[in-house]
């Protein structure tokens, strides 16, 4: 008799979602100190610069190598291959060599950019896309493009504070798995939960006081990963407002980029230029500490994922006023954080 015979079929999808996490998260927690030890060794840091990077002295790179290689070696050992996993992994280990590149040599946004949109032509090819039956497919390839460049640049930006972007992402991961569960969809839920595992043995050494940072390997990676699994998911059949629910899932980053676009452009500064202007930055001004901040960022994450996993199974009308309400308290967050002086 199989296994699903003496389990049944959830206590199984229930123990691959295990196996993949375990696996992921041993082989981060052993991976990242060996990269560690190999940063440092070829001289790999990140140099404070008293302006953006305030750590007191140089912190190593190379950290979402760890990350990458955690998640893939523990696929590799667990789960079958098919196109799709195929077109995720080949887009995600493109954005991780742009990302290396970036971490050593500096590459230019459009340079960046354009690395990134190869990625997701790949994602494309391999019919990873938003799909909507009421959109058509010229659209849902515009948007599929926008979308996946968003997120993936959100999660870039948002590599700001210890363990943010990792902490950040892995809840995100554990929130899309459970939309995963829900549409029976056992790939993409087995692929979040190697990646929810493989940032979560990274945290271990990326908390406060951070001991690597994941660099823009890491931090491109994890956004084209959760962006291409956020449209391998279905979210509008009890509704078609469920579709914004992958928005409200990676909320967190795009609400951050957005506001730094936002005050960036009234500050008369190029929107590519880095500046202090954050969310997390702004809440350490507040008088909060880096770990309360990032705290804050888990807890809001985990809320808007309430929120889109409740937009999804309401009806039309219940589903509205979730992203009302959630809406309104985004302007409302926007504004409160609007009038924190960054300039003392």
């Amino acid at each position: 008799m199989s296994w699903a015979g003496w389990l049944g079929e959830a206590q199984v999808r229930a123990i691959d979602y295990g196996v993949a996490f375990g696996a992921s998260c041993a082989l981060s927690l052993g991976l990242t100190p060996r990269l560690r030890e190999a940063a440092i060794r070829f001289g790999i840091v990140d140099r404070p610069d008293g302006r953006l990077k305030l750590q007191r002295e140089p912190v190593p790179y190379l950290g979402g190598l760890a990350i990458y290689l955690s998640f893939l070696l523990a696929l590799a050992l667990t789960f079958p291959f098919d196109r799709q996993v195929l077109g995720i992994l080949l887009a995600g280990s493109i954005v991780v060599t742009l990302g290396l590149v970036d971490d050593l040599a500096r590459l230019g946004p459009w340079t960046k950019l354009a690395g990134q949109l190869v990625g997701v032509i790949v994602l494309w090819k391999a019919g990873v896309s938003i799909q909507l039956t009421f959109v058509p497919a010229p659209l849902a390839l515009v948007l599929t493009v926008l979308w996946m460049l968003a997120v993936t640049n959100a999660f870039n930006l948002i590599d700001i504070m210890d363990g943010l972007s990792a902490g950040t992402a892995a809840v995100a991961a554990l929130t899309l798995l459970v939309v995963a569960e829900i549409n029976g969809n056992g790939t993409a839920a087995v692929l979040l939960a190697a990646l929810a595992g493989s940032c979560v043995g990274f945290l271990r050494y990326n908390a406060e006081p951070a001991r690597i940072y994941m660099g823009d390997a890491g931090s491109l990676f994890l956004g084209l990963s959760l962006g291409a699994l956020a449209m391998d998911n279905a979210y509008t059949a009890h509704n078609p407002i469920a579709a914004l629910a992958p928005g409200l899932i990676l909320g967190v980053p795009l609400f951050d980029m957005l506001f730094v676009m936002y005050i960036r452009r009234r500050r008369g500064l190029p929107v590519m230029l880095g500046s202090p202007d954050h969310v997390a930055l702004r809440l350490r001004k507040w008088r909060l500490t880096t770990r309360q901040t990032v705290a804050c960022s888990y807890l809001a994450t985990a809320l808007l994922g309430a929120c889109a996993v409740a937009m999804m199974l309401l009806p039309t009308r219940g589903a509205a006023t979730v992203l009302a309400c959630v809406v309104v308290a985004a302007l409302a967050v926007a504004l409160l954080l609007r009038r924190i002086d960054m300039s003392l």
